[in-house]
């Protein structure tokens, strides 16, 4: 019955979707990658929503179910056909007799199997195609043959640009370096290493009374160069972020300068890399919204870079949806954190494998522990943690992590509004 519903409703969401662009015709920047999407595509939001009428997707809502709401400006229903019949009305009104309706939507768009890509580029055309990065193992490789079956999937999106339109991409990325030589469009790298049109350099910690309070980075295009900070967020994401952002406002003529203004009050998406305080003088990064090989090590490197912790505590999760490539993947993140962690606690089954290779690779046995749920991992967390320590906690979406973090923030009461995963739906699953 609920495959039957959900065919139901996409059919119908998409159908008011492709009218009211048809009658509208906003301009479109659709992001994809395997890292990134979120922060990506509210940052470029709050970059253009002072100069432009813009509507950005709610939450991560990404797939083919997702886009078509956040195009008509719906709610999700989840599993409440009432509310599923509510926004099929809704969205008949909206598509056939709204007005003042946004210029640009930036747009979220995410693949869990194959075909959901090249289903939704059937119908939305992009103006502009923003690509963070293409790791060697993506998540959500579990339900396609090879890693290179998820990049091909995401580079449908490009395919659907429009011949008149701007492609967006991370220039230190080797496979999408690749894909610019087939490219008859503008092509607009952003970069941290590599010299291209937005480069990101000399980032670093920014620290009130010795304690990291967000990021700063220089931004670079042609001969200008501006200071950048975001606050609330630490992590290189932060310099691919913005730098991606900087390169779409351009095609808007928005200024370095008025990039570097609005993030100062850009807020980072929840459960990344965002800094919550802490019980006992503690200090949380919270990275609980999903996981991959390639962000999880990243998250790490951060960790480590942090200076003037007592200890840094590592809370590392199963990442879900790896495959046949899970084990190694698991293994090679412990063998990285005995460089960047003093204490590790992993959660779930495949996490154990982080722990063993921590083992292994240098890691006393006494400062590791291992949990099968969040709840338990949280509690017992609560009595091990001392003044000074910050805590890493990231595990992919099904491990629940911010239930972790809910344990040991400072403020618990402030959960609704700084961690993910917090509706109604969620709290009971």
């Amino acid at each position: 019955m609920k495959n039957v519903l959900k065919k139901v409703v996409v059919a119908v969401l998409t159908f008011e979707a492709k009218v009211l662009l048809k009658r509208t015709k906003p301009t479109i920047i659709a992001i994809t990658g395997s890292v990134g999407k979120t922060s990506t595509k509210d940052a470029i939001f709050t970059v253009l929503k002072n100069h432009k009428k813009t509507r950005k997707s709610q939450k991560s809502f990404n797939s083919e179910i997702g886009v078509p709401l956040s195009i008509l400006g719906l709610p999700n229903g989840w599993d409440n056909p009432f509310t599923w019949f509510k926004n099929f009305f809704d969205g008949f009104i909206i598509a056939f007799f709204s007005r003042n309706y946004p210029e640009v939507l930036v747009l979220e768009c995410g693949v869990d199997r194959p075909g959901d890509m090249a289903n939704l580029t059937k119908w939305m055309k992009p103006d502009i195609v923003v690509m963070t990065r293409l790791p060697d193992v993506p998540a959500h490789v579990e339900y396609f043959v090879t890693p290179e079956a998820v990049v091909a999937e995401k580079m449908e999106l490009l395919k659907a640009l429009k011949p008149d339109g701007v492609f967006v991409y991370n220039h230190d990325d080797m496979k999408l370096q690749e894909a610019v030589a087939g490219v008859r469009q503008q092509a607009i790298g952003f970069a941290r290493y590599l010299p291209t049109h937005y480069m990101a350099s000399a980032d670093a910690i920014v620290y009130h009374n010795d304690e990291p309070v967000g990021s700063t980075f220089t931004l670079t295009h042609l001969d200008e160069k501006t200071p950048i900070k975001v606050m609330g967020s630490i992590g290189m994401q932060n310099a691919y972020v913005v730098a991606a952002a900087a390169a779409v406002a351009a095609q808007f003529d928005i200024s370095l300068e008025s990039v570097a203004t609005a993030m100062l009050e850009h807020t980072a998406p929840s459960g990344r890399m965002r800094m919550i305080p802490g019980i006992k003088g503690t200090l949380i990064i919270d990275d609980t919204y999903n996981s991959s090989p390639v962000a999880a090590e990243a998250a790490l490197t951060s960790l480590s870079e942090i200076r003037g912790a007592k200890r840094k505590i590592a809370i590392l999760g199963d990442m879900l949806e790896l495959g046949q490539f899970s084990s190694r993947a698991h293994e090679k993140l412990g063998e990285q954190v005995p460089k960047c962690a003093d204490v590790l606690f992993t959660v779930g089954v495949r996490a154990r494998k982080i722990a063993e290779t921590a083992v292994e690779f240098g890691m006393h046995e006494k400062f590791v522990f291992q949990y099968d749920d969040a709840i338990r991992a949280g509690r017992e967390l609560q009595n091990f943690i001392q003044p000074g320590d910050v805590i890493l906690i990231k595990a992919s979406q099904g491990i629940r992590a911010e239930k972790i973090v809910e344990e040991i923030m400072a403020h618990p009461e402030q959960a609704a509004t700084l961690l993910v995963r917090q509706d109604s739906s969620w709290k009971t699953r």
